[in-house]
């Protein structure tokens, strides 16, 4: 047997709103109305930022050195540091993420250069756990302390083989790559913008 409600509002007993349809608008609640929806599985609702992650160098690192960051990282402990959901993990300058999704990898490094030229970090990710491409860069120009960012968006379709590192290159004697416990000079960031 087929049975058919037609009603434009549901009301609770005292008289409030609960559903209301307009204009092939549903509204659920009012403002201020806490929705709870029991079960686990909820399908077509976009969960929006459900990873949000953030880490630094601790100590001036790779001076005059071409190669991997593989040390003095940390995941930021400062008083009021915000995240949402599970940590990266990192191991000898490997990141290797939490879930698959969509990830923003933002970083700011702090390069201190010795002289005028071309100081480069390369943001490197694989999709195998073996071969790293460069998929986004960072310069400095000019002798002196400079902020460069790099940006890149990741695709991590399995954790288990899509990581992320970061290489120094062009780094002559004296050039390094500035780090404090206390405060983020150099620091990269992880946002999952949403399901890959």
């Amino acid at each position: 047997m087929t049975a058919i409600l037609k009603v434009d509002t549901i009301q609770d007993t005292s008289g409030n709103n609960i559903i209301n349809e307009s204009s092939d608008t549903i509204t659920i609640g009012a403002s201020g109305d806490t929705i709870a929806l029991a079960g686990t599985t909820v399908t077509g609702i976009t969960q929006g930022i459900t990873v949000a992650d953030q880490w630094r160098l601790t100590t001036t690192t790779n001076d005059g050195t071409n190669a991997d960051i593989t040390s003095n990282w940390e995941r930021v402990d400062t008083a009021g540091a915000g995240f949402i959901g599970s940590a990266m993990a990192e191991s000898s300058g490997v990141f290797t993420f939490p879930s698959t999704g969509m990830y923003l990898v933002a970083t700011s490094w702090y390069i201190i250069a010795s002289s005028d030229g071309s100081a480069t970090i390369r943001t490197q990710v694989t999709q195998n756990n073996s071969s790293y491409v460069d998929a986004s860069i960072a310069n400095a120009h000019s002798s002196g302390n400079s902020t460069c960012p790099s940006n890149y968006i990741v695709d991590v379709t399995d954790t288990s083989n899509v990581k992320v590192k970061f290489r120094t290159t062009s780094f002559a004697s004296g050039t390094s790559i500035y780090g404090e416990t206390s405060i983020t000079y150099t620091g990269v960031w992880f946002i999952r913008l949403g399901d890959t």
